[in-house]
């Protein structure tokens, strides 16, 4: 199997990946610091409540958007799972990246062009949920066209907090009755977070979509995408495991060929 490493800038999430089906998944905090050895004391007591050990794994694969998190993760694959990893991105995109600063797409956000052009068909809006909120535009060739980072919704809640001495720190789920008229401090503010967020959503995407002026398809994933499945109908899929899957399919592109990476 597989192991698929994303490590973004509040989670690190390690996956166990067979042909392009994920097994299982783990997440942990974003820590430079934490070792190698860390790592892998940590992930064999994940692998065991599997039934696994690490000879269950016969490669690993890394995509990172925090560059001082790659020298331990790569030692863990090195010195623990017997060999280099695959580094997502490094030699390239394949994919034409149809922007001003190209160097500067995240490696999260190219392992979503690339699962997300792989498995429909046109033109694609991808939305990801993570620390930020991205929104990313991908034509019918699988050209990456640009797209909009926005605050995701731990910040705006973290900002708003913090912000105001007297608000208190609340919860971030959907509010319990779809008024938008609070009669308290705690109700106003999940209304204000919540329905201000899929406002925000709905209101980028249909701009989005105006200005492509063809039909294009709604992709959202991360791991807050579930917060908003079934509150607004702007999504036409939800993928949870897209960027997990475009790490196995940069893994294939390296190791078996053009022919499979595309299927």
């Amino acid at each position: 199997m597989l192991l698929a490493i994303d490590a973004g800038n509040t989670n690190v999430v390690f996956a166990l990946i067979e042909g392009r089906e994920v097994r299982a998944r783990w997440r942990i905090a974003t820590d430079p610091r934490r070792t190698a050895d860390e790592y892998v004391v940590w992930l064999s007591q994940l692998l065991a409540l599997q039934g696994l050990d690490r000879s269950a794994v016969t490669g690993v694969v890394i995509g990172t958007v925090v560059p001082r998190a790659m020298h331990n993760l790569r030692m863990l694959a090195t010195k623990y799972f017997g060999g280099e990893p695959t580094i997502a991105g490094e030699g390239g995109w394949p994919f034409a990246l149809d922007v001003d600063e190209p160097s500067n797409l995240g490696a999260d956000r190219a392992l979503n062009v690339i699962a997300a052009h792989a498995a429909h068909a046109g033109d694609l809006i991808v939305v990801d949920f993570g620390t930020a909120t991205t929104f990313d535009l991908v034509d019918y060739s699988g050209a990456y066209k640009g797209g909009i980072i926005a605050p995701g919704i731990n910040l705006s809640l973290d900002a708003l907090v913090t912000a105001a001495a007297k608000l208190p720190r609340i919860a971030i789920e959907a509010p319990t009755s779809l008024t938008v008229v609070g009669r308290n401090t705690v109700d106003q503010m999940h209304i204000g977070i919540f329905w201000g967020y899929v406002a925000m959503l709905e209101g980028l995407i249909a701009r989005m979509k105006a200005e492509v002026g063809r039909p294009v398809t709604v992709i959202a994933t991360g791991g807050l995408a579930a917060l908003f499945e079934g509150h607004t109908g702007v999504f036409d899929h939800v993928e949870h495991d897209l960027t997990l899957i475009g790490l196995a399919m940069e893994w294939e592109r390296a190791h078996i060929g053009g022919e499979r990476a595309s299927a």
